[in-house]
Formats: C-alpha cells, sequence, structure tokens
C-alpha cells in the first residue's frame, strides 16, 4: 500500500513540472513534437529511476551524520566506531550531481548509438539532462523526505520520471494542435504555452484529494461503566450504595 501510494502521490500530485515547476527549460524548449518529448522523457525516467536509487545508497551509507560506521563493522554500536561523529553531509550536491552526470553521459551514448535521429532532434537538451533540475530535484525530494528504503527510492524515482513524461507529451500533443488554432498574435509560440501549463497545473491540484488519509485508524472512544459497591456505616446501620463510574477510553 505504500508503494502504491507513493506512486500514484509522485505522478498526480507532487508532479514535477505541474507542483514544483521543475525542469521547465527543456519541458518548453522540446515540446514542440510529440516523438521527441517522448524520446526526451523516456530518457529523464531512466535518469530519474537510477539515480535516485543511487543517491539514496550514498545519502544512507556515506553522507549522513555517523553514516560511515559501517566501514568497520561497528553498525550495531556505532559510538565504538572510529568514523563516529563524521559528518559528509556537505558533500551531497557535488556527488549527487556527479552521479547524475554519469548516467546522462550513458543515455547520451545510447541514445546516439541505437537512435540518430532521436539524438540529432533532442540537440543540447539531452546532454543538459545532467543539469536538468528536476533530474536533480529527484535526489534532494528524496533526501528531504526521508525515505525510508532502497525499493520506495526506486519506486519514487520512477513515478517522478513518469510524472514528468506525462507533462511533456501531453504539452507536446496540445502544441501540435493547437497550431492550427486562431490564437492571438501576442499569446503565439511561448505565451499560450504557458496559460496551457497553468490551466493543467489546476487540473492536476484536483488530484489532491485522492490521498487525503495517513492510514492511521481513528480511536475509537468507548465508555466503559464501572459499578463500585460502597458500604457505609452510620452508628449501628449498615447500608449499602451503589455508584456507577463511568470512564472514556480509546482503543
Amino acid at each position: 500500500m505504500e508503494h502504491l501510494e507513493l506512486f500514484f502521490k509522485s505522478i498526480f500530485i507532487d508532479n514535477m513540472v505541474f507542483a514544483t515547476f521543475l525542469g521547465m527549460c527543456s519541458y518548453l524548449a522540446v515540446s514542440k513534437k510529440v516523438t521527441t518529448a517522448v524520446g526526451l522523457g523516456a530518457a529523464v525516467i531512466f535518469v530519474l529511476a537510477v539515480t535516485v536509487p543511487l543517491n539514496w545508497l550514498l545519502d544512507h551509507y556515506i553522507l549522513q551524520p555517523d553514516a560511515l560506521v559501517w566501514l568497520d563493522g561497528n553498525s550495531e554500536t556505532p559510538k565504538l566506531s572510529a568514523y563516529y561523529g563524521y559528518d559528509l553531509s556537505f558533500l551531497s550536491f557535488i556527488l549527487f550531481i556527479a552521479t547524475i552526470a554519469t548516467m546522462v553521459q550513458l543515455v547520451e551514448i545510447i541514445v546516439e548509438k541505437f537512435s540518430p535521429s532521436l539524438y540529432n532532434s533532442l540537440g543540447i537538451f539531452l546532454p543538459l539532462i545532467a543539469v536538468n533540475c528536476a533530474i536533480l530535484g529527484g535526489s534532494l525530494f528524496m533526501q528531504s523526505r526521508e525515505i525510508e528504503t532502497l525499493g520506495l527510492a526506486l519506486n519514487y524515482g520512477v513515478s517522478s520520471g513518469i510524472g514528468w513524461f506525462l507533462a511533456i507529451v501531453a504539452i507536446a500533443a496540445i502544441r501540435e494542435k493547437i497550431r492550427y488554432s486562431n490564437v492571438p498574435a501576442p499569446l503565439r509560440g511561448l505565451g499560450i504555452t504557458f496559460i496551457i501549463t497553468g490551466l493543467m497545473a489546476i487540473g492536476f491540484m484536483s488530484f489532491g484529494g485522492m490521498l487525503t488519509t495517513d492510514g492511521n485508524k481513528e480511536e475509537a472512544a468507548v465508555e466503559v461503566t464501572e459499578t463500585k459497591t460502597e458500604v457505609l456505616q452510620e452508628g449501628k446501620t449498615e447500608s449499602t450504595q451503589i455508584v456507577e463510574v463511568s470512564k472514556i477510553t480509546k482503543e
């Protein structure tokens, strides 16, 4: 359930384009044709799916405070480790970007080898994935949201990439059709594209009601009535009094 919730939330609710407006430069520049948008979107999915889990491993085993205690086998007793107290979190940006640049270079080699036409149509924007803020944002969001497991990190990388893919393919399809529409001259080009993007972002905001519960069971209040018998003695006369006490307990 946790994987499914993260998957749909990353695609629709926390969409990279429509929720945080990351990766807008390539989103606007490569969305003139659906074919090039599909190619770049697929490349972004691959890079996010690989870099987010890799950066999760870097974050948990190198960058976090006291993360290096595993080097001398003191993971269970970190205070006994020679590396206790080490904090390399200041290297996060450098290592994250190095990982991303390596994967982007791999993607560039593969695309150039197997699809030269797509490589030529993407042009400079394929290597620019290395500095695409959506790619780096995926790793930084993974770190700030404290995703707990490697599987969830992989899920988040893939779903975030799918969300960006859907956004760029949708706007590319609209821009192909809008060429035949009578758009006012001042709004032609990026003007109408920004307006459509804003409207699509408003539409994606409606998905925010999909996952509103936190998964915790509501505590039910139960009234418990306890009967106490008190014996009162007054002189030689004894009387019995029954007292009912009500308590509210939570289950």
